[in-house]
């Protein structure tokens, strides 16, 4: 297991220059609302995956600085620095990676991560775009043909919808971006829904050993496809094309999906407590963690960004019981838990 020694930034959001040494077991950065926190958990976050889960590599840049700089030691003596300025001519992020310098942090150089952060706590009762990212932000780490599917849909959504905006348009102008969007959209929603299935296989286990109960609970994919999806996508967005055409978007796809959970075999949305919909919640980043370990065979680095209070003890124990390397942010030290952990204050 890769251990995280130290992580230096400069110029990152609220930071001119800090610089932390990490606990190999749980560091606790606590501090007020504003003092930076997440911003730490953001730039661990760019250093293992290549990418912030908080928005572009501008919005990271203090106010009124040219450049920022991560850089991140771990404990077999290697290190990772990723530089940042706008100004340069290629206009993108700049990885030193065992002192070779990329501009796109490849599978080879990512290192696992599970993210926990205050949206996934409302998972259940947050928009279908929220439950959708979920299970591609998973995905992606495990799959990186994944990614680039997602990327290359993405890319055709958005030039079908400009052709839909349009008050003259071919027929044929809008079959090409189809056959690209039937393509990569049938891989998203076979990984997606292959996915779902080795979650469901875990799910009752990992729920009920955090609750302390014998309810059954289950996730799903909002749309069952039997035989060729490219072929049925294919036709979904032929048979739409004309209302698409009147409200100036592609209504149907894997952009437009949803995943369902169901609790003692009724909508969770619906019968699920607060607490419970919690314990749901919990028990899928477990099972994100063990399954990333089962496929890659390296324990991921967890980030517990400001979540930690809104857990009850219990809750707090058993996300502490991971053997993982833990980096929690939180306006103060969590109570009850005896657990050895390094503080880091920030003002």
């Amino acid at each position: 297991m890769v251990v995280i020694k130290n992580l230096s930034v400069q110029n990152i959001r609220s930071h001119d220059k800090f610089e932390v040494e990490l606990s190999p077991t749980i560091t606790v950065i606590t501090g007020n609302n504003g003092s930076g926190k997440t911003s730490l958990v953001e730039a661990l976050y760019i250093a293992l995956q290549g990418t912030s889960f908080k928005g572009s590599d501008n919005d990271v840049l203090r106010h009124n600085t040219l450049w920022w700089r991560i850089k991140v030691d771990f404990d077999d003596k290697t290190k990772r620095i990723i530089t940042f300025n706008p100004e340069l001519n290629n206009k993108r992020k700049k990885f030193t990676v065992d002192d070779k310098d990329i501009y796109r942090l490849a599978p080879k150089y990512k290192y696992p991560v599970v993210l926990f952060e205050p949206d996934d706590l409302r998972l259940l009762h947050g928009s279908p775009t929220r439950r959708r990212q979920f299970i591609d932000r998973f995905i992606n780490q495990l799959d990186p043909a994944y990614l680039n599917s997602l990327h290359k849909y993405e890319r055709a959504l958005k030039q079908r919808n400009n052709l839909l905006k349009k008050q003259f348009i071919q027929k044929d102008e809008v079959f090409a971006w189809d056959i690209t969007l039937s393509e990569h959209g049938a891989y998203i929603i076979e990984k997606r829904i292959a996915f779902i299935e080795q979650l469901n296989s875990h799910l009752n286990e990992a729920y009920n050993k955090i609750a302390k109960s014998s309810d059954n609970i289950s996730v799903h994919y909002s749309h069952t496809y039997i035989g060729d999806i490219k072929q049925k996508l294919l036709n979904d967005l032929n048979l739409h094309q004309g209302r698409d055409r009147i409200v100036g978007f592609t209504s149907t796809g894997p952009h437009r999906h949803d995943v369902v959970f169901r609790f003692n075999n009724s909508p969770a949305l619906s019968v699920a407590s607060r607490g419970e919909v919690r314990s749901i919640v919990l028990a899928l980043k477990f099972l994100e963690v063990n399954i990333i370990e089962k496929i890659t065979g390296q324990k991921p680095v967890i980030l517990l960004d400001d979540v930690f209070s809104e857990l009850d003890d219990e809750r707090q124990k058993s996300l502490l019981s991971a053997e993982n390397q833990i980096v929690i942010t939180s306006t103060k030290l969590p109570g009850n838990i005896d657990l050895k952990i390094k503080n880091i204050k920030l003002n």
